[in-house]
């Protein structure tokens, strides 16, 4: 039989009406079916007393299902089974050899259920009406029936006692549980509308994607960009443009290969409108993983880079503008200066301040040439025309330090050569002559007084590496990061125009090496260029260098 919730508010007081309602219904359908069964039988001895009996219950049973228990105490329903105690004793009167005392199983369960008093009225009440009824009939004493029936209905009691006290616990823990989840809950949407707020304000695209590839979540941002084609909700107008002005295949799209399970950043695109607007867009996309390492999606973040590309161009066009407008004298002023030169009845010291004057000349056309190269929008357009061939680099470096050891000498720096067998580099000997050039120049520029430059050189006949270390300032990891942008200077206290290194880079780029820097601050700077040391693997190099830019 079903337990009667002790909760009297909420949805529990609902539940203890239709409770209450079929236990006395329980009661009132078995009563029913003995008075049909006596009925047809003619096994009402008292059939008075019966009725009276079945009166109360059903009255009891009108009662269960007319009274509002969520509205009361919850004492009150103890009403209900005490009516049943007297009207199964009225039952037990009109025929004390029928076994109607069983019945009183009904309300036993139904008061120890309700609480401790409960159980007491039950083992000790419904024992005490039937041994009083024994004792007043003439049912014969002394026998296992004496005994039977209150052992019986004390032992339901008990267990209906204690079902009822499990089932009251588990329904307190349930109602914290579901307090602590509804807060968390709440929780969870404070937390959500927070984060979706931010991300509606800030002025980059958001794009979460399921581990399904299906997108989640969409920022406001993104749509402020306008139809940028290949995203959810946009329209196909316009075109969407890599660097190199291609347009991008549909499985290459930002989209598509977070979709694809690739990880990517700064990937620049142009979006170009029907009505011949352009939008550069930077595109970062990373995979996600939950707490256990299992793939949890992924996030594509779109920027729009329009004014920054905008800018660099602006600024590339007008270094270019005067680097070109520069170049023109001072190719007339050295042309001039080396005829002067040539010609004769120049005094000692005119030649001398003349042969002055062209050797700034010459560095200051160097410096604008610099300029000019590396101010251009595409590394593509900067001079790295290489004619490249097996190199000695050994021979090579002795020749860049035996050009700038005067330079080391007025600091007192110490410079040399130190080799590991024979190495040979396929490179182009002027250009990797200007590499080298470049990089010791600036070990002894950056180096203290009294200090030294080391080059080294070894090779695995795969790769020959060539390093050039000094025992200088140094440099912190933030300047270390930015030494090969184009204009970054780490000291600007030290004179320069902070290109050599860009135009460093992309020498040894264009030969299919890599260069790297690895520098302390107060103890020195060492810098790695790595070379393919045949054409084949400097044709292998570039190759899958190609191919990694195009994806």
């Amino acid at each position: 039989m079903a337990i009667p919730p002790r909760a009297t508010s909420g949805g529990g007081g609902d539940v203890r009406e239709r409770i209450v309602a079929s236990n006395q219904l329980f009661l009132c359908a078995v009563v029913g079916i003995l008075f049909l069964v006596g009925v047809a039988t003619g096994g009402l001895p008292d059939a008075a007393t019966y009725g009276w009996g079945m009166l109360l219950i059903v009255a009891g049973g009108v009662a269960a299902l007319s009274v509002p228990w969520s509205r009361v105490a919850l004492g009150w329903s103890a009403v209900i089974p005490t009516i049943d105690v007297v009207a199964i004793a009225l039952l037990r009167a009109s025929d004390p050899s029928a076994g109607f005392p069983l019945l009183w199983a009904f309300p036993a369960i139904w008061l120890s259920s309700i609480g401790r008093i409960g159980l007491v009225v039950s083992c000790v009440g419904l024992p005490g009406l039937y041994w009083s009824m024994l004792a007043a009939g003439s049912t014969p004493r002394g026998t296992y029936s004496v005994l039977l029936l209150p052992l019986l209905l004390v032992a339901i009691s008990a267990a209906s006692y204690t079902v009822a006290r499990r089932h009251e616990s588990q329904r307190r823990l349930l109602d914290r549980q579901t307090e602590r989840f509804a807060a968390a809950h709440r929780e969870a949407l404070r937390q959500e509308q927070l984060v979706t707020e931010v991300l509606d304000v800030v002025d980059f695209g958001v794009i979460r994607l399921s581990d399904s590839g299906e997108i989640i979540l969409e920022n406001d941002a993104l749509t402020r960009f306008g139809d940028i084609p290949g995203f959810c909700g946009r329209t196909d107008d316009g075109e969407l443009l890599d660097a190199r002005l291609v347009p991008v295949p549909a499985d290459r799209h930002p989209l598509a290969r977070v979709r694809a399970g690739e990880s990517f950043a700064d990937v620049v695109a142009w979006f170009h409108r029907p009505d011949g607007r352009r939008t550069a867009m930077s595109f970062t996309g990373r995979q996600l993983s939950d707490h256990h390492g299992a793939p949890a999606g992924a996030v594509l973040i779109a920027r729009d880079v329009t004014v920054e590309h905008d800018a660099q161009q602006a600024r590339d066009d007008l270094v270019a503008s005067i680097s070109h407008e520069l170049r023109t004298p001072l190719t007339s002023i050295l042309g001039y200066l080396d005829l002067a030169l040539e010609g004769g009845g120049l005094s000692d010291e005119a030649r001398r301040q003349i042969d002055t004057s062209y050797r700034n000349s010459e560095r200051l056309l160097g410096i604008v040439t610099d300029i000019l190269a590396a101010s251009s929008r595409s590394s593509a357009s900067v001079d790295t025309r290489l004619r490249p061939r097996a190199v000695d680099v050994v021979e090579v470096a002795r020749s860049a330090v035996s050009g700038l050891t005067p330079v080391a000498q007025e600091r007192f720096v110490s410079i040399g050569v130190v080799r590991s067998g024979f190495a040979v580099a396929y490179a182009d000997p002027a250009r990797l002559r200007q590499v080298l050039d470049n990089l010791i120049a600036n070990a002894i520029k950056f180096n203290r007084d009294g200090g030294t430059v080391t080059v080294r050189t070894s090779t695995d006949g795969v790769h020959t590496v060539v390093e050039v270390a000094d025992t200088g300032v140094g440099m912190t990891p933030g300047a270390a990061a930015r030494v090969f942008d184009r204009f970054f200077r780490a000291a600007p206290e030290i004179a320069g125009n902070g290109l050599g290194l860009s135009i460093t880079r992309d020498l040894v780029n264009a030969h299919g090496g890599t260069i790297a820097v690895a520098s302390v601050a107060g103890e020195g700077t060492t810098f790695t260029v790595t070379l393919p040391a045949t054409e084949a693997v400097q044709r292998r190099e570039l190759e899958e260098r190609a191919q990694a830019e195009l994806s």
